[in-house]
């Protein structure tokens, strides 16, 4: 059987590392970033767009797919891949996130969470088997075990609580997952907010499990930067060396550097889309506020050493007027730079590490980047 994940090279002076994860339904070259697509489509593009902008993997949300249409209803219609006409690796989150930001339509019992679903108040009962089960069905290629975090600066029992939950569903969550035949990924989400020993002992008793990859989950919830890079660094020399690492949900350019630096493979985050949106567009020299009134006659394009498709057309006037305007192009367009922008970042950071340049590209980038709205 063919290695899941390879690390080919790490950077001198660094934890940072290029690696290929390998899925039933391609490579994705790491460090990586996963588009979000959490009702099956990346908000404002098509897949073929998302394609073309360089995603080798995106992530879609297990919860909102098992309320609509229903994991049975995708199976049904080929699997997640065939419905919604994606060919690439598809990673599915477990739900763990909802269990937080739903709270307090959410109640976690020892052998699961009940929840009330926020479409139609719909009381609902998951336990760690059937959050593998409606993976399955999806046909995910890397499945995420569910788990449970707490706030930031919750009591240490509460933490400590969250922790051993997260240990006993993980090892469930195992056991349902060993009776399929799968060439799926099931990987499991190290908890234990900002607390060194809660955190060394969910790394170990995950580790132990033998998963084929690692999530570092409940962070970027409010605790200093200070804590998230000891958090991280302590994650780096408790996981694996020969699985990845996934941060979960955090997005931030400069954010991602110091994941990298400390040995973080993949990542996930709304940012450029729900920024794009919102009109914050990212460059490298910060963040550009398209709806502002001095753009309104600014013929530049958003960034002039940008390739994407928006910067090679279309000048920020004209961005700013759609935006003002509410047209949907304003969305489409400043999505696909927003992506590229992200996209094309993780692929120079990649080519650092190859080339044994990252520490340079990591001061470089951060000497420019001057970022607004953290």
């Amino acid at each position: 059987m063919k290695k899941r994940f390879i690390v080919e090279t790490t950077a001198a002076g660094s934890s940072a590392r290029a690696g290929i994860i390998r899925t039933p339904h391609g490579d994705v070259p790491t460090p990586a970033f996963a588009p979000v697509a959490s009702q099956g489509a990346v908000k404002g593009l098509t897949h073929d767009q998302v394609t073309a902008l360089g995603a080798h993997l995106i992530l879609c949300n297990s919860y909102h797919l098992f309320l609509r249409p229903g994991a049975e209803a995708v199976r049904a219609m080929g699997g997640l891949h065939a419905f919604i006409s994606w060919p690439k690796p598809i990673l599915t989150d477990s739900g763990g996130f909802q269990i937080y930001s739903l709270e307090p339509l959410a109640k976690v019992r020892r052998d699961g969470v009940a929840f009330a679903s926020h479409l139609d108040g719909s009381k609902l009962f998951l336990t760690p088997e059937d959050v593998v089960d409606i993976q399955a069905l999806l046909g995910s290629d890397i499945m995420m075990v569910l788990d449970h975090f707490v706030p930031f600066a919750s009591p240490e029992s509460k933490v400590r609580e969250a922790v051993e939950t997260t240990i006993r569903w993980a090892g469930r969550a195992r056991e349902a997952f060993r009776k399929r035949e799968s060439r799926a990924h099931l990987w499991a989400i190290a908890q234990g907010g900002v607390i060194p020993e809660l955190r060394r002992r969910c790394a170990e008793e995950l580790r132990d499990m033998d998963f084929d990859g690692y999530a570092v989950g409940g962070l970027g919830i409010g605790e200093a930067k200070a804590q998230l890079h000891k958090t991280l660094e302590q994650s780096d020399a408790l996981l694996p060396k020969d699985k990845p690492r996934y941060l979960m949900g955090m997005g931030y350019p400069a954010d991602i550097l110091e994941a990298v630096d400390r040995g973080v493979d993949l990542f996930d985050c709304v940012l450029p889309t729900r920024n794009a949106r919102n009109g914050s567009l990212f460059t490298r020299r910060g963040v550009v506020t398209i709806k502002n009134r001095k753009y309104a006659d600014d013929l530049r394009p958003i960034d002039e050493d940008c390739g994407c498709p928006t910067c090679r057309r279309y000048s920020r006037a004209y961005l700013r007027h759609l935006y003002e305007r509410k047209e949907i192009t304003s969305a489409v367009l400043n999505t696909t730079h927003n992506l590229h922008f992200y996209l094309d970042f993780f692929k120079e950071m990649r080519q650092s590490i190859q080339s044994h340049s990252f520490q340079q590209f990591k001061l470089n980038l951060m000497n420019t980047l001057k970022e607004v709205n953290r």
